[in-house]
């Protein structure tokens, strides 16, 4: 076997060994963040539903800022939780596939972008659901399809752009009781962790000519 044979298959197998890794990151993640919804779900229940008005996002209300962070892990119900679990975990699965530290930070700006974006635009409105992590992780894999230029990533964005379109509607505010600026600023946070953390190319070294005397 010749040196750029081996070199290649090494390469290869490198690659295969960091996606394998990438993948089982992925699901570890997902797995755990949904465990824990259900979990705080459960607590919920018990409760009467008293967390989702103490820790949900209310528009314009001061105390409601503390739902950015915590209002993606509650639930009106364990039909509302189940609605997310599936797409959440295939969409953030396939977020956290090829690099799990951008996909957490991803994550992060998601939420973050998502929850100002839902505060700042439903007045004295609970706002609750993992939906714009949903959303914000579709946007992402797009945008990363789109900015990144990787083969797996394009793959991976056209596939999921095929598969999950018709969620696009719920960035409209056509269903009553449903969050439309949740999905809406979800999505734009997905977009904006894509650019955010695209791929840095290396500019070609310049050309440099000698002075003439």
């Amino acid at each position: 076997m010749s040196d750029y044979s081996g070199s290649a298959f090494e390469s290869a197998k490198r690659g295969a060994g960091a996606l394998l890794s990438g993948a089982l990151s992925a699901l570890i993640v997902m797995v755990v963040m949904l465990t824990v919804m259900w979990l705080v779900e459960g607590v919920d229940f018990f409760l009467g539903g008293s967390l989702d008005l103490e820790y949900g996002i209310v528009g314009w209300e001061p105390e409601g800022l503390i739902g950015i962070i915590f209002a993606p892990f509650l639930h009106v119900g364990f039909g509302h939780l189940i609605a997310n679990s599936l797409p959440l975990l295939v969409l953030g699965f396939l977020a956290g596939l090829r690099d799990i530290r951008k996909f957490l930070w991803a994550t992060v700006l998601i939420i973050f972008i998502g929850g100002i974006g839902t505060w700042l635009t439903s007045p004295d409105v609970y706002t609750v659901g993992a939906s714009g992590l949903v959303f914000g992780y579709f946007g992402f894999i797009l945008a990363r399809g789109l900015f990144d230029r990787r083969l797996l990533d394009i793959v991976i964005a056209i596939g999921v752009g095929v598969a999950y379109w018709g969620i696009l509607a719920g960035v409209l505010p056509n269903q009553p009781g449903i969050s439309w600026q949740g999905h809406l600023f979800g999505l734009i946070g997905g977009v904006v962790a894509g650019w955010v953390l695209r791929r840095k190319r290396e500019l070609p070294p310049a050309t440099t000519y000698p002075y003439l005397s």
